[in-house]
């Protein structure tokens, strides 16, 4: 397998920075009309991206991730590190396919993406991310796999995968979603090709944390998205309890809900979504040792949620 993750992750924070909420003016996270306002032109969520990533590069931030749904995201990156005049290598990049937006830049969209996980969007999406991203794509991943899409299961996806991996030297993985990811994740080690595993883990849905175990023990590095819950496990979310033992040890609700997620043994990359460079400073802040083994034992049995549940509601969210 292709070397993953590169060198220049093995020194760095294990907090890295997805774009999925700054690459497009509507999404699904708390707080967006007072993190970014009533603007969300392209130029002007160009210019807060490239904030952020200025912000996130300082903290010492060297994983960044994009996906073609993301609206402009692989643009945004793309010119950021053309004008800092960062060099493949200097960091490393992820970005996925399998989703489509199509929200034409509008937060009041009927859709704002579609999935399509055939073997023609894969050719067509890596050479839509290629021209953007060019040799900065250190890793390209299936975007959410489910159960129900079994593109796991598709031989033509899995060759062209395995023949982006060995013709381009790109790492290849995949994300998962949904009330099944222990699942698909085990059916990834299974095929045993793939290099690296995103799942979301967060204290409202941890059910993901025994297959990310077995993933990360099966030599896959484990990225974990979504750790905040899309803004749930923040100050201005919907978990008082959170709030409270936060405030009991002087931290910020995303610093400590951030800090569970990096105690888990086998989460090898956090990513924080930020959206504004306090944000980000506020989410460098999680360190696993702000996670005791007494406060996982008190909390997180009150924040589980079934995870049918917790998908339901994350699917009723509005995008704004």
């Amino acid at each position: 397998m292709t070397s993953w993750p590169p060198e220049v992750l093995r020194a760095a924070p294990r907090i890295g920075l997805g774009l999925a909420a700054l690459g497009r003016p509507a999404y699904i996270t708390t707080g967006r009309d007072s993190d970014l306002g009533a603007d969300r032109s392209p130029e002007t969520l160009r210019h807060r991206s490239h904030a952020v990533l200025d912000a996130a590069y300082g903290a010492g931030v060297r994983y960044f991730d994009v996906a073609r749904s993301y609206g402009s995201a692989e643009s945004f990156l793309a010119d950021w590190l053309s004008q800092r005049n960062l060099r493949p290598g200097d960091v490393a990049v992820g970005s996925k396919w399998g989703y489509t937006y199509v929200g034409g830049w509008r937060l009041d969209a009927e859709r704002h993406e579609v999935q399509d996980l055939s073997v023609d969007s894969l050719e067509r999406q890596l050479s839509e991310t290629r021209e953007r991203l060019g040799a900065n794509l250190s890793l390209y991943q299936i975007h959410s796999a489910t159960p129900e899409n079994a593109v796991l299961s598709d031989p033509g996806v899995l060759d062209a995968m395995r023949r982006l991996r060995d013709e381009h030297s790109v790492a290849i993985g995949v994300t998962v979603s949904g009330p099944h990811q222990a699942e698909v994740i085990d059916a990834a080690i299974e095929l045993n090709q793939f290099d690296a595993i995103q799942a979301t883990w967060n204290l409202l849905e941890p059910s993901s944390g025994d297959a990310l175990a077995r993933a990360h023990a099966a030599g896959l590095t484990v990225l974990v998205k979504e750790a905040l819950a899309n803004g749930r496990l923040t100050s201005g979310g919907d978990q008082p309890a959170l709030l409270e033992a936060a405030a009991q040890r002087g931290l910020a609700a995303d610093t400590l809900a951030l800090s569970a997620a990096l105690a888990q043994p086998w989460a090898d990359i956090v990513l924080s979504g930020a959206v504004t460079p306090n944000t980000l400073h506020s989410n460098m802040a999680a360190n696993p040792r702000h996670w005791d083994l007494g406060l996982a034992r008190e909390l997180a049995p009150r924040f589980a949620r079934p995870p049918a549940l917790y998908w339901d509601e994350r699917a009723k969210r509005r995008w704004a």
